[in-house]
């Protein structure tokens, strides 16, 4: 498979120049030539399968020859090594949980999937590869922990000071080895600008390899198709109609789901569930697509004012509005609807989300009132202990840590602040000398 540039100014790229580079030179994202529709039988039969084989036969396309069957195999089942458990509320609602990981977000299936192949690349060179990643919140732990340790490969994390959780903080801070965290002065945006502009600056390129772990990488972004294969397993069987409301911030998540939908996968449309950073809820009302500046808000994850993979998404439905809003719904909340969700979902079904499922549940319950023959599927991204002040206040009651939190409670907090990208700079090239 050979990728090409959203920008359409650069060569084409193999899969491995595409994961170890993240951004292609003209500054456009890497996107495969061709998307081949599995055979029909695959979702006929897909209960049949394991989760290792489903989500290899999903991916393979995109990856082979590059890395060969048996270690693709292997790279997916390392990858895959906890639940993605289906939660059913009634016969129009079900819950997703993707926390099960490590770092208890989602992000930690894409995170390991992109460590697994950049070490099976990197096994025979002798230079470092240094990923530069920037994190609204999950993104920054989930690539700590899938990174930590691989030879060859040093990990520096942006993030905006003072707008991440305490837990998500300590995930991406208390590690050390060859994880170095830099909190910024600013929002999440200016976090990403900084880690695109290291990657255009040939004085960077040219002196070290740079790579990202975002999920504008596609060996980050790719695998979480394998999200919605999995819950369409548990579910086919009993209900005729299936959507899902995906939290969405940076839209890697969602543009993966609509990746599994050209692949074969029969749902349709995908709810793009958003808190007050609404720029695609506007554009699908508007038709004018405007990035603004981040709202800082509970659902900190999401706190994108301009979301990178937003081109995917066009690219995938030929940029044409009419089919893209056949595909995409869009709605957006305010954080009083949010931690009123919250409160719902505990008084009505028992059930503690964290902010970000609550927006995914939101998106589900305004569907659901024009489409009451559907089953929705909202996603829950993050555990809810990540978000203990806003969780426990909320719903006032006290929730117990998991032991992937707890182990980390006590570990003192290291970040390096920065304010410039300049002062970026000077810090990767330190890392030369």
């Amino acid at each position: 498979m050979m990728y090409h540039s959203l920008n359409h100014k650069a060569r084409t790229s193999s899969f491995k120049n595409a994961v170890i580079k993240g951004l292609a030179p003209d500054r456009g994202l890497y996107f495969p030539d061709r998307i081949t529709p599995l055979p029909d039988r695959f979702f006929r039969e897909i209960d049949k399968m394991s989760n290792a084989e489903i989500a290899y036969e999903a991916i393979r396309q995109f990856i082979e020859p590059e890395i060969d069957p048996d270690s693709l195999y292997r790279i997916v089942e390392e990858t895959l090594s906890f639940n993605f458990p289906v939660k059913t509320f009634n016969d129009n609602l079900s819950v997703l949980e993707l926390f099960h990981g490590p770092t208890m977000a989602f992000k930690d299936v894409g995170a390991r999937f992109m460590a697994r192949c950049l070490g099976y690349f990197n096994k025979n060179n002798p230079e470092t590869i240094t990923v530069l990643v920037a994190t609204s919140g999950d993104t920054g732990g989930a690539v700590a922990h899938g990174f930590l340790g691989v030879k060859g490969v040093n990990v520096v994390i942006l993030y905006p000071d003072g707008k991440v959780s305490d837990i998500q903080e300590r995930q991406l801070t208390t590690l050390g080895q060859n994880i170095t965290a830099l909190k910024v002065d600013g929002v999440f945006d200016d976090c990403q600008d900084m880690v695109k502009q290291a990657f255009l600056d040939l004085k960077l390129t040219d002196t070290m390899q740079l790579t990202s772990a975002n999920s504008i990488n596609v060996a980050r972004w790719l695998p979480q198709m394998f999200y919605f294969l999995f819950a369409y397993k548990k579910l086919y069987r009993q209900y005729d109609e299936i959507v899902f409301s995906v939290p969405s911030g940076n839209f890697g998540n969602i543009c993966a789901a609509m990746m599994a939908q050209q692949m074969g996968l029969p749902v349709r449309p995908f709810i793009a569930s958003n808190n007050e950073n609404r720029v695609v809820t506007d554009f699908l009302q508007s038709n004018i697509y405007e990035p603004k500046p981040s709202i800082q808000t509970i659902s900190n994850a999401m706190d994108v004012g301009n979301p990178s993979n937003f081109v995917r998404i066009q690219n995938i439905y030929h940029n044409d509005i009419d089919i893209l809003r056949r595909n995409l719904v869009s709605y957006s909340y305010t954080d009083d609807q949010t931690r009123t969700a919250m409160k719902e979902l505990y008084e009505s079904f028992d059930y503690i989300a964290d902010p970000h499922g609550a927006v995914g549940y939101l998106g589900a319950m305004d569907y659901l009132k024009d489409h009451p023959e559907t089953h929705c599927v909202f996603l829950e991204t993050a555990h809810p202990t990540k978000f203990l002040d806003v969780v426990e206040s909320t719903i006032e009651k006290t929730v117990e840590l998991p032991d992937q939190i707890k182990s980390i409670m006590g570990k003192p907090k290291s970040a390096i602040a920065i304010k410039s990208y300049s002062e970026l700079k000077d810090f990767l090239l330190s890392k030369t000398d």
